[in-house]
């Protein structure tokens, strides 16, 4: 236990110095102008190609909406780790200085707040670049993706208590190891009330050095090229950051993680959480080195964490993560078509859910 302590803390101490770094990196030239004539034309000619006048992604990234959050997300200084309405300028049709298709989906993007998924699921999107997915458990809520910091985490459980009562985490799970996902687990509970409670706390076999390697050994070097990859320095608007794909934007803020009591190692892994029963999927080396997925057989829902989302995926990161196995990856596609075919309700740590089996079967094909 004291070596475990002793590791959480060096490891935290390396994150508020890489974010301590990242902070310090000089902002990219703001971009000058309205695109240039070459840009506007092949802006213009993709957008034909599109069917821009599809609906159901937008039926999709509504439905359920409980509320909407406003305002700011501050720190302890004063300063702004998120802003909800940066985005606002995202409105009408695309500008031509940005693609038609990141318009798009930036415009989907934009539906932020707290949504009712199914009976006993429900998502808080937009308060950071993932989800938190709240599941009704028999005495609080099984909290799964903390977000990536701890003051975006805190936001988007105040905000569900707010509207949905007062309920405690009773169980927490980490779909895999990259930071948007595990970062801001100190913001929904301390390590010591978290010990205190014998929190369940599940995670993929290896989330511990695949988290940490990618966080420690290369983080300054990953962590510069994220502005980059993800151009979160750049100011908001038509010529500038309109959107990061998986999410709205990069959140700010402080760092941290608590270590897994519960590991999940193969497929299928059954267990019970506050009453409710999962089925786990292991699914390493395909998004993330550590990484699973989640049946609710009694809901019929799936949870696809980052095997699946409501876009395409690449197979290599600017930012250097580890390249990723498409074959792999597409296999445990497979495996998940096969074992749980039969859902209703699909949902991911990312973007928005899709509803009805005969849409998921055919969004699982396409992927």
């Amino acid at each position: 236990m004291k070596q475990t302590s002793m590791f959480r803390s060096r490891y935290l101490l390396c994150i508020v110095a890489l974010l301590a770094a990242c902070s310090k990196e000089v902002p990219p030239a703001a971009p000058s102008g309205d695109a240039t004539a070459t840009t506007v034309a092949s802006n213009a000619s993709f957008g034909k190609s599109l069917n821009l006048a599809e609906q159901q992604g937008f039926e999709d990234a509504r439905r359920g909406l409980i509320a909407k959050p406003t305002g700011k997300v501050l720190a302890a200084d004063g300063s702004t780790v998120w802003d909800y309405d940066r985005f606002a300028f995202i409105q009408g049709e695309a500008p031509p200085s940005v693609n038609p298709s990141l318009w798009r989906h930036a415009t989907l993007n934009n539906e932020a707040g707290l949504f009712k998924v199914a009976e006993g699921i429900h998502q808080l999107r937009g308060f950071d670049i993932a989800n938190i997915t709240l599941i009704d458990g028999k005495t609080g809520w099984i909290l799964v993706d903390p977000l990536t910091t701890r003051e975006t985490a805190a936001a988007a459980l105040a905000f569900a208590r707010k509207h949905l009562g007062d309920k405690p985490v009773t169980a927490m799970i980490f779909t895999h190891s990259h930071v948007d996902h595990f970062g801001g687990a100190l913001g929904i509970i301390s390590g010591e009330d978290a010990a205190k409670q014998k929190l369940p706390i599940v995670a993929p076999k290896g989330f511990m050095e695949e988290s940490t390697s990618e966080n420690i050994l290369v983080g300054p070097a990953m962590g510069r090229r994220a502005t980059w990859q993800f151009g979160n320095l750049l100011p908001a608007s038509k010529q500038g950051l309109v959107n990061s794909g998986l999410g709205k934007s990069v959140a700010a803020g402080n760092v941290g993680i608590l270590p897994p009591t519960i590991i999940v190692d193969r497929t299928p892994q059954e267990m019970t959480l506050d009453g409710v029963r999962f089925i786990f999927q292991n699914a390493p080396g395909s998004e993330a080195p550590a990484e699973l997925a989640f049946y609710l057989p009694d809901m019929k829902a799936y949870c696809g964490a980052e095997i699946m989302v409501p876009t395409l995926h690449n197979l290599y990161t600017l930012r250097g993560a580890k390249v990723r196995d498409a074959l792999r990856w597409s296999g445990y596609i497979d495996d998940a078509l096969v074992r749980f075919g039969d859902a209703e309700v699909f949902f991911a740590s990312h973007l928005w859910p899709v509803w009805g089996n005969a849409n998921i079967i055919k969004f699982m094909k396409e992927q």
